[in-house]
């Protein structure tokens, strides 16, 4: 009885360490943070935003979607940024990269998603970054090897426009 008991103790306490584990490995996805910047939580959902564009620079072998919230949406419908329409404060919009595979099924040459590679992450705040156009933007790149993000990159002098890094 005793031995049952003990054995019962040590897969209580794997079971406990690996759901702990998995926990924490959750939580870096949005406890990731630029200093004195964005956190990747401030676009936390982005995984069921709206799709806005996709892309494959073929130079990088990488795939990029880029998603956006509802104001981002509700305000390229209202014809934004045309006519001196500025995007309102709490517009985000999120670039997901990939690792680019060809397909193995695909009678035709075709990429498709291998690793994520990394998630930049654009959010409206006038208040909190005026410098810039009211936009704070930030790059957390990602190692499959350990499940975490790390922030590389954040740039709040200067105001993304099409065809920068932070937008494409």
């Amino acid at each position: 009885m005793r031995r049952i008991s003990s054995w019962l103790m040590v897969i209580v306490a794997v079971v406990l360490g690996v759901l702990g584990g998995m926990a924490l490995a959750q939580q870096d996805k949005y406890t990731v943070q630029v200093p004195n910047g964005l956190a990747l939580s401030e676009c936390r959902g982005y995984d069921d935003w709206p799709a806005l564009a996709a892309s494959y620079p073929e130079s990088e072998n990488k795939l990029n979607v880029i998603v956006a919230n509802l104001a981002m949406i509700g305000a390229y419908r209202a014809g934004v940024p045309g006519d001196g329409k500025q995007f309102p404060d709490g517009s985000k919009t999120v670039k997901i990269t990939w690792k680019a595979k060809q397909h193995p099924e695909a009678p035709f040459p075709v990429k498709v998603p291998d690793t994520l590679a990394g998630i930049g992450c654009m959010v409206k705040d006038s208040r909190r970054f005026p410098d810039s156009g009211g936009w704070g933007y930030a790059q957390f790149d990602y190692n499959p090897a350990s499940g975490a993000s790390r922030p590389t990159h954040l740039n709040r002098g200067t105001t993304p426009r099409a065809g920068s890094p932070a937008m494409n």
